[in-house]
């Protein structure tokens, strides 16, 4: 089973010491062109005038735009710590066992994914961005993630629509995918559907008795953990 997350809106800055982020030390070490060549363009555009505008935040975040000058050297710490805010609190990544945490994948903008190991530092850009030099990322990741994943087993789908747009499972593994979806009285709700994927990811991470194997016994397994009986 593999766990598909978005990243949050909000991360932790990071520690006031340590080592900087090191791209070939991450994950999935077939991104790393794709991550230098966005990183570069991130510190090139957050150097801006104009970089919240092109960033798509408002003038009061310009603080936080102006750090993306610094991801390569400043101090970086586990993406379990970095990631924070309504899911990230509800799943609690950082006491998740590693042999769950090794189950998780996060998609990034900046990154385009991570393991909850991987050291990086906070940053802000969304997926829904057009970097100059890059294009729009979920356009630019999706053909390098299209590459380098190919999960085995039941893969459940956490991702919000702008993070889903970054990869788009084949039609094979796409038979063997759910995606988490929160709908409150015919409507999507933002922070209730981030809150209620959360709690969906960690019982699924942390159920005793096995993984679920396709996507009927995920359906069984968080029916059965909210609910108390399987569907």
């Amino acid at each position: 089973m593999l766990v598909l997350l978005p990243p949050s809106e909000t991360k932790w800055a990071g520690p006031p010491r340590g080592a900087a982020v090191r791209l070939d030390a991450l994950s999935h070490p077939d991104l790393t062109a794709a991550r230098e060549q966005v990183l570069d363009a991130l510190v090139e555009v957050s150097a801006r005038p104009d970089a919240p505008e092109l960033l798509g935040v408002g003038a009061s975040l310009r603080d936080v735009v102006a750090a993306n000058t610094t991801l390569r050297t400043r101090p970086a710490a586990r993406a379990a710590q970095v990631y924070t805010g309504v899911l990230y609190d509800a799943l609690d990544l950082p006491s998740l066992p590693a042999s769950a945490a090794r189950r998780v994948l996060v998609v990034s903008a900046l990154w385009g994914v991570l393991q909850p190991r991987d050291r990086v530092p906070g940053y802000r850009l969304s997926m829904g961005t057009s970097l100059p030099g890059v294009g729009p990322l979920a356009a630019f990741w999706r053909r390098h993630l299209t590459e380098v994943l190919h999960p085995a087993g039941v893969v459940v789908d956490c991702r919000s629509s702008t993070y889903a747009a970054a990869w788009v499972p084949d039609a094979e593994t796409a038979a063997r995918t759910v995606a988490v979806r929160v709908v409150a009285g015919g409507k999507v709700v933002s922070h209730h559907a981030k809150h209620t994927r959360g709690l969906v990811a960690r019982a699924l991470l942390t159920r005793g008795g096995g993984r679920p194997r396709d996507p009927r016994a995920v359906g069984a397994s968080v029916s059965e953990h909210f609910w108390g009986e399987a569907l």
